[in-house]
């Protein structure tokens, strides 16, 4: 057991915890964030992608340890005082979602994307979603929606 320092969605967290305990596990468990969804635990589905200082990982396979220090985003922390993200918001205008299972994940790497590449075109778009699967919608209206946010952001 050791104490982790880090901040979550712009607070900060000291927390003793298990050198073996996972961030997605962290997240849902100790901090009751459970829009970080766990589909597969292998690292293949991407339900559970978040923001560690800025950049999108897989937080099924991420020792919340080796985040000592960080700054962490989840799909909570995407919303700026009620009001959702410029992503969010499109996801929903676009019907990017139908279980919406995948959807935090989705738009997660979306936001990390364009943080990188402010004007993907839709082979950029679904390159970078490759690791993220969805069984519902056929990503047509998400690629939709990842565009639309992009001429937004």
């Amino acid at each position: 057991m050791a104490v982790i320092s880090l901040s979550v969605n712009g607070k900060k967290i000291s927390k003793e915890v298990s050198d073996n305990i996972l961030l997605s596990d962290f997240l849902r468990d100790k901090l009751a964030l459970t829009g970080t969804h766990v589909g597969c635990d292998t690292s293949q589905c991407g339900a559970c992608v978040v923001h560690l200082d800025g950049n999108s990982v897989k937080s099924c396979t991420t020792l919340v340890a080796d985040c000592k220090d960080s700054k962490i985003t989840t799909i909570e922390g995407l919303a700026n005082n009620g009001k959702m993200h410029v992503m969010q918001e499109s996801f929903k205008k676009h019907h990017g979602l139908q279980c919406g299972f995948c959807t935090p994940g989705m738009v997660m790497s979306a936001v990390d994307l364009l943080q990188k590449n402010k004007n993907p075109n839709e082979q950029e778009i679904r390159d970078w979603l490759e690791g993220n699967i969805c069984r519902c919608t056929g990503y047509q209206n998400i690629v939709a929606a990842v565009k639309d946010a992009a001429s937004k952001m």
